[in-house]
């Protein structure tokens, strides 16, 4: 089980980490809550309705970590606009798709970030040396989409935006000052592939 997620009797997964796994993974779900930014403030009304018609920012986000976390939902950058034309109305509807969903995809996954944050203090709280983490069917798919999104962030950060480009991190010699950050990136991606093939079990 060491390094990789297996399935739980009745659903849900399970991994071996060790102390130095639980930091890592900890520390890069508290950076990544603090690049998605707060939710709502404490003493805001808890009107469900006016929360429902929240707008939230229209231009996309100036940090290229979260412009890949939060995408523009109508460009595909395979293809450039024909005309002036069509790029302003991509523009248009792309900022009008952001003003009523990136709250709700910034809150989403806040709570999954939280809900990595929280499973990990209560496995290092229960031992040392590291543990066995169980996760629920539920408590899964959140930790999937926060695995998602670290891999999403660190990839940023490498700028990697095809295969070709993972090829190369795995030949960087070790005093390159990125190989923390590749061997991070390849070690989230492990345990992603081996969570969805156990929730696909």
């Amino acid at each position: 089980m060491p390094g990789h997620f297996e399935p739980l009797p009745g659903g849900g997964a399970a991994v071996a980490l060790d102390d130095v796994e639980i930091s890592i993974i900890r520390s890069l779900a508290v950076q990544l809550l603090e690049l998605i930014g707060p939710g709502p403030a404490p003493d805001a009304p808890a009107d469900p309705l006016a929360e429902l018609f929240a707008e939230g920012p229209s231009e996309p986000p100036a940090d290229p970590v979260l412009r890949r976390l939060f995408p523009d939902a109508y460009s595909d950058p395979g293809r450039a606009p024909d005309t002036a034309e069509e790029a302003e109305e991509r523009q248009a509807h792309s900022a009008e798709f952001r003003r009523y969903t990136e709250n709700d995809l910034r809150a989403g996954k806040r709570e999954n970030a939280l809900a990595v944050i929280r499973a990990l203090d209560a496995l290092a709280a229960a031992g040392e040396g590291g543990a066995v983490l169980k996760l629920s069917p539920a408590e899964s798919r959140q930790w999937l989409g926060a695995l998602n999104d670290l891999r999403l962030a660190i990839g940023s950060r490498l700028e990697i935006t095809d295969e070709d480009d993972t090829d190369l991190l795995y030949r960087l010699p070790d005093e390159d000052p990125r190989k923390p950050m590749v061997m991070a990136y390849l070690w989230l991606g492990g345990l992603q592939e081996t969570l969805v093939s156990t929730l696909l079990s």
